[in-house]
C-alpha cells in the first residue's frame, strides 16, 4: 500500500493535470471505440500495448478473460461480463468488442491442469471459487482444446462467429511455437467470441454489422501482439511485415 500511495503522489505531480484535461474533453461527448475483455494478470497493461487513452475503451478484466455463455447466465446468476456488453454495445453504441488472452496465463495453466479431472473434483470446487469459475465458464474452451489434442494439434477448429449460421476456422499455433497451456489460452480467447455472440441483446448488432468481435493474444515474454485473422485463419503477429495486410482485412470487413 505504501507503493500505491507513493504512486498516487507521483501522479498528482506529473500526470494529474493532463488527465483532468482529457477527462474534460470526453466528459460531455464520450466516444469509446471498444469493449476490451482481458485477464486480470498484473502483467497485462492493455492501454499501454494498444496505446489507447482516456475515453477510448471500456475494459473488463477477470481470471482467464472469460465471457460466460448466455446459457450459463440467467436472471438468478448474472455476471459483470454480459452487463458490460450491454452497457457498451447496446446503451453506448460501441462497435468493436475485443477479447485479449495472453501467454503464461495462470488461469489457463490451471484449467489445463484440471481439464481431465473426474467428478471427484466437485468437493474441491466448493472450496475454490477460482477453480469453480474456470470449470464452469472454461469448460467449452477445454472441450475445444481436447479436439485439438486428438489431432496432435494439427487439425483446425471451427468456431461460431457473429451468427449461428456463420463460422470461422482457426489453426492454433501451426508453427508449434508455444506450450500446450498457451495453445489452450489461444483456443479460450477464440471461444469467448462465440460466447459473446450467444446473447440475444447482441444479436441484432452482430447480424446487421453494427458490432464486430475480434481476438488479440499477447505474448508476455516477447511483447508481441497477435491478431486473429479470419482470412489467414490464425493468430498473426502484428508487426511491420504484416500490418498492411491486416489493415486491409480490418478496413474491408470491420468498418
Amino acid at each position: 500500500m505504501y507503493r500505491i500511495l507513493q504512486g498516487v503522489m507521483k501522479y498528482r505531480h506529473t500526470q494529474r493535470e493532463v488527465m483532468v484535461r482529457q477527462f474534460e474533453v470526453v466528459r460531455d461527448d464520450p466516444h469509446p471505440k471498444a469493449v476490451f475483455f482481458t485477464c486480470m494478470d498484473s502483467r497485462m497493461l492493455p492501454t499501454r500495448f494498444t496505446q489507447t487513452n482516456v475515453g477510448d475503451m471500456f475494459i473488463v478484466r477477470n481470471a482467464g478473460n472469460l465471457v460466460p455463455h448466455a446459457n450459463l447466465c440467467g436472471h438468478e446468476e448474472i455476471t459483470t461480463e454480459p452487463a458490460a456488453l450491454e452497457l457498451g454495445c447496446v446503451i453506448n453504441g460501441i462497435k468493436h468488442v475485443i477479447v485479449c488472452g495472453h501467454s503464461d496465463c495462470k488461469a489457463m495453466n490451471m484449467l489445463h491442469m484440471m481439464r481431465n479431472s473426474d467428478r471427484t473434483l466437485q468437493e474441491m470446487l466448493k472450496l475454490s471459487p477460482l477453480k469453480a469459475w474456470l470449470m464452469r465458464h472454461g469448460h467449452s474452451s477445454a472441450g475445444k482444446f481436447a479436439q485439438l489434442e486428438l489431432s496432435n494439434f494439427q487439425a483446425p477448429l471451427v468456431f461460431q462467429a457473429e451468427t449461428p449460421m456463420r463460422r470461422f476456422i482457426a489453426y492454433i499455433d501451426p508453427d508449434n511455437k508455444f506450450s500446450e497451456e498457451d495453445k489452450l489460452s489461444q483456443v479460450n480467447t477464440l471461444q469467448q467470441l462465440q460466447n459473446i455472440a450467444s446473447y440475444n441483446f447482441m444479436r441484432d448488432g452482430l447480424t446487421r454489422g453494427r458490432v464486430y468481435i475480434h481476438a488479440l493474444w499477447f505474448d508476455i515474454y516477447t511483447g508481441d501482439i497477435y491478431y486473429f485473422s479470419r482470412q489467414q485463419k490464425m493468430f498473426v503477429d502484428v508487426n511491420e511485415n504484416n500490418m498492411e495486410k491486416l489493415e486491409e482485412e480490418v478496413l474491408k470487413y470491420y468498418t
